[in-house]
């Protein structure tokens, strides 16, 4: 089969494909940063390309029109749409006919997120699984000659441990007893296991806690001899190139031979990346970072640990394990000592994960004996309730809206996304504050095109949907009243758009397709909200709290106000911020919180919302927007008679 030369730009990677393969598939395997959140399927409209056709001396190659194939129905209704920009195409659609040279503008590349997943304090006694003791072995005699191993297991009996040990230890025992006057550090794992031996210089032993998140993962990582937490960072998961949702990348398995080892190496790929840059920063020796604690949903679970995921995809979602889970970190190709050892916290069950266990255990002593809610708002809701003595758990498919997909003027929370919302409700002018300024803008402000404005991320779709409701420009069962600001609407084939920002260029609309992303995201949190309180009884909250780094950006009045949560109230609500990590942490920190997590979970009860039959109900219940006015009629264009509107000071 004929193959043809591709280059992408701005990267310059350079690669070839097969004729009539798509530019997407080239991308990702070349490892080209290309956004998707559909998975290659040509529904998200992200993956955009511009062809550069024409001589291109630099690169040696001629590139004409005719080297992409003809535009795909998809694209035509995504340009008609004026979802694709003039001039561009779809990755997943264009397939390679000839030389090309490919350009990847900006905005279908991944941005640097601005969310930093901020631990939440946690209290426990340092006791981790690693432990170094420092020996002065007595010199041998020839009446009193036991080997160089029985005299250290001896001189460890002394700190209360009684010790084996391995054999990478035993090859460098004699030559550091020799050089250094019978003096070692001895790395003992579990009090049991002597996993390495170091000359007496003034080492220590580290841990990482790792959050592996859909979206992004956190890394935390701990000087295991002081406590001290010395590194912390961020970065993108890699594996959104190949879907952003967590379904579209089971179905990139499936419908891809290898696709899970694709998966397993980039996330794998990302761990080791930042393992090494923390160990650089720190200028840490090869042998010191010896333990990772990691946490996740099922599916990153899965994936990092080389599990094809694909029973997660389908019914009866059957977990490969669920239990804690230990191996040596060497096998997971991270860069790190070959004595170092990976762990998962255990999983609920379902696609109920290490995530929420990391969460509930950082949790567990504010929810015994009351009733709170604990939710991590992300692709997927994980739901933890305590109630009566009992904890009950279940995940719940929100998908990725809140994080800004399947919105049209979505995008993460990266600088200059919208993040705050207000409508005037007597001129119906809306103004916004976007990540990285502290000032109010509005499209009435003169210098408002000089400013940077790229889209709404997760907490200003919050509360641009309140705010519509509120003011009554959405009804109650979601749909606009165009009526209400006819200077603010335009219709868009048989539904409108909300005009929130107004510039020449580039304008951002709130679609009729935004408010049913939405209302579809906040109905299946709420209707597994509402299975776990029929569950366990519970009649009302004590306490509502938000995990994860998407919750530490979320007004509490918005929360309670969109209908998210039922029965939950805005001074009920409080932001836990990245408490999956911080479980892991816990574990790394304390083998008894490790072991305190093990024995919680197996009480913990789960709940499939996918089985339940009055998830649908409790669904279609909490579509509704409550702060919308009630009307007569209640129709998408006729004002009605309002009642009961509510007002909000801000």
């Amino acid at each position: 089969m004929a193959t043809h030369k591709v280059i992408f730009t701005p990267s310059g990677i350079r690669t070839t494909a097969e004729h009539g393969q798509s530019v997407y598939d080239v991308a990702l395997a070349s490892g080209v940063d290309i956004l998707s959140i559909c998975g290659g399927k040509g529904l998200c409209r992200r993956c955009q390309i511009e062809l550069e056709p024409g001589e291109h001396a630099k690169f040696d190659m001629k590139v004409k029109a005719d080297h992409l194939s003809a535009w795909t129905d998809s694209e035509e209704k995504a340009a008609k749409r004026g979802d694709l920009k003039p001039g561009r195409r779809l990755a997943c659609r264009a397939q390679v006919l000839g030389d090309v040279v490919i350009e990847v503008p900006s905005d279908a590349r991944h941005q640097v997120s601005s969310i930093s997943k901020d631990s939440t304090g946690f209290q426990t006694a340092l006791d981790p699984a690693i432990k170094l003791f420092m020996v002065k072995l007595p010199v041998p005699q020839m009446d009193d000659n036991p080997s160089d191993t029985e005299a250290l297991v001896a001189a460890l009996r002394e700190f209360g441990v009684e010790t084996r040990i391995e054999h990478r230890p035993l090859t460098k025992l004699q030559p550091i007893l020799a050089q250094n006057e019978r003096e070692l550090i001895a790395v003992v794992r579990d009090d049991t296991w002597i996993i390495d031996v170091w000359p007496p210089a003034p080492f220590d032993a580290y841990g990482a806690a790792i959050d592996i998140g859909s979206t992004s993962l956190a890394l935390y990582l701990y000087d295991l001899t002081n406590g001290a937490l010395v590194h912390q960072a961020s970065a993108m998961n890699p594996q959104i190139r190949y879907g952003e949702d967590l379904m579209s990348r089971v179905s990139y398995v499936m419908m891809n031979k290898g696709g899970e080892e694709k998966l397993t190496a980039e996330i794998q790929g990302q761990v080791g990346k930042m393992l090494e840059e923390a160990r650089a920063k720190l200028d840490l020796g090869p042998n010191q970072i010896l333990e990772v604690v990691l946490v996740g949903n099922p599916i990153m679970h899965h994936l990092f640990l080389g599990l094809n995921p694909v029973e997660l995809g389908q019914a009866p979602f059957t977990l490969a394990v669920k239990d804690w889970f230990e191996a040596p970190a060497h096998r997971f190709n991270l860069g790190i000592s070959e004595t170092a050892r990976i762990a998962f916290l255990p999983l609920v069950g379902g696609h109920v994960g290490a995530d929420t266990t990391g969460a509930y255990l950082t949790q567990i002593d504010t929810m015994a004996g009351r009733s709170v809610l604990l939710v991590d708002i992300g692709t997927n809701a994980e739901i933890v309730l305590s109630h009566g003595g009992k904890v009950a758990a279940c995940s719940s498919p929100t998908g990725p809206a809140f994080e800004g997909a399947e919105i049209s003027a979505g995008v993460r929370a990266t600088p200059g996304a919208i993040e705050r919302v207000r409508i005037d409700r007597a001129t119906f002018q809306p103004k916004f504050k976007v990540i990285g300024s502290d000032a109010w803008l509005s499209d009435a402000d003169p210098d408002i095109a000089e400013q940077r404005v790229v889209g709404i991320c997760g907490s200003g779709i919050f509360e641009v949907m309140v705010e519509l409701a509120s003011a009554g420009l959405l009804n109650e069962s979601g749909l606009f009243r165009p009526d209400a600001a006819p200077h603010r609407f335009v219709q868009e084939g048989k539904s409108w758009k909300f005009l929130l920002l107004d510039r020449p260029e580039n304008p951002l609309w709130v679609k009729q397709t935004d408010v049913r992303a939405v209302q579809l995201a906040k109905a299946a949190l709420s209707a597994g909200v509402q299975l776990l309180v029929d569950q366990l009884g519970c009649p009302a909250f004590d306490e509502v709290l938000l995990a994860g780094a998407f919750g530490t950006h979320l007004d509490s009045q918005y929360v309670a106000d969109i209908g998210i949560i039922p029965m939950a109230s805005a001074a009920q609500i409080r932001s836990i911020g990245n408490a999956a990590g911080m479980g892991a942490a816990m574990a790394l920190y304390n083998v008894a919180e490790k072991a305190r997590i093990i024995a919680a979970v197996k009480h913990i009860i789960k709940v499939e919302t996918a089985t339940e039959p009055k998830f649908q109900d409790y669904f279609v219940a909490a579509m509704r927007f409550p702060t919308a006015p009630r009307q007569e009629g209640d129709a998408a264009t006729g004002r009605g008679r309002r009642s009961g509107q509510r007002t909000r000071e801000r």
